[in-house]
């Protein structure tokens, strides 16, 4: 019989791009996640990945079984939230911090329905892009990209794979082209963020081992994701945002991915506390939570 936890190690080696990420995820050891997934096969009958010395890529039969994966850990998950929310009463109140463009788009509706689970669980969200203080703010937890500014910080991964892509609307392509290249952007208006008065400016790319940093200029600068991907949907120049905000405005055709031989900066996301004491019931089940949605985003669903 298939074990479950061999069907999670295998979706997040996928999502992971490797067995090391995965191993990180589920917090064992890469043999054992190596061990795991020739177990799944060998119960299959088929491989799951067609690997090199260098890399590893899904299979045709690994396509289309990542697809029944997803949707049977979707429906365990709804089933053991059912199951539960009547046993395990959280109470109390949790204070998060959640960053603007992914926080007001994505993550409120995912804690909306997280509340709609455990209303007696009181939640007090900050929306900023602002790095929040867990040592000293009224904060419990903070949702940020990228590594934690404080190495005394506990940091669990939700999207540890998520990069930054670079991305503009159709209109604007239509009045002044496409880069070709990152170089290519210093002749274009680019769409700047800033955090803590510090632009960032420099963007950086790399393919095949070759790096690229630019340094961009534009119009318009916002302390704001969610301005900043605004004003690429209105048209006003490129952006070089997380995956993650701009997904459904790709799909959707708002925005359109540039430069798509060259990988963007790595952006993973991260649910941070000041210490694991602070990881109890609550904080693991949204973890949970928002982890089924950032998959089930990212596969489509």
């Amino acid at each position: 019989m298939i074990a479950l936890k061999d069907l999670e190690i295998f979706v997040r080696t996928v999502q992971g791009g490797s067995l090391s990420a995965a191993a990180r995820m589920m917090d064992i050891t890469p043999a054992a996640a190596s061990a795991s997934l020739k177990r799944l096969e060998a119960d299959l009958g088929v491989r799951l990945f067609v690997r090199s010395t260098r890399s590893q890529r899904l299979s045709q039969e690994g396509e289309a079984y990542l697809q029944h994966c997803l949707q049977a850990l979707e429906l365990l998950d709804q089933g053991r939230r059912a199951a539960t929310a009547g046993q395990l009463e959280l109470s109390g109140s949790l204070q998060l911090s959640i960053p603007s463009d992914i926080g007001r788009r994505l993550l409120l509706p995912w804690l909306d329905e997280f509340v709609a689970d455990y209303p007696r669980l009181q939640l007090r969200v900050q929306v900023s892009d602002r790095v929040a203080d867990v040592f000293q703010q009224p904060v419990d937890i903070a949702i940020r990209y990228g590594n934690p500014p404080d190495s005394r910080m506990v940091a669990l991964p939700l999207a540890p794979s998520n990069r930054r892509v670079l991305c503009a609307s159709p209109a604007y392509l239509e009045r002044h082209g496409r880069p070709e290249t990152p170089a290519d952007l210093v002749r274009h208006n680019c769409l700047c963020f800033m955090l803590s008065d510090q632009v960032h400016d420099r963007w950086r790319f790399s393919r095949d081992g070759e790096e690229s940093l630019v340094n961009v200029r534009g119009n318009r600068i916002a302390d704001d994701g969610e301005t900043v991907r605004r004003w690429a949907v209105a048209g006003h120049g490129i952006a070089y945002k997380s995956r993650l905000d701009t997904e459904q405005d790709l799909r959707d055709g708002r925005l359109v991915a540039l430069c798509t031989a060259w990988s963007g900066e790595s952006s993973p996301l991260n649910l941070l506390c000041a210490s694991r004491r602070q990881i109890g019931p609550a904080v693991q089940l949204l973890r949970q939570h928002l982890q089924g949605r950032i998959d089930q985003l990212a596969a489509g669903a």
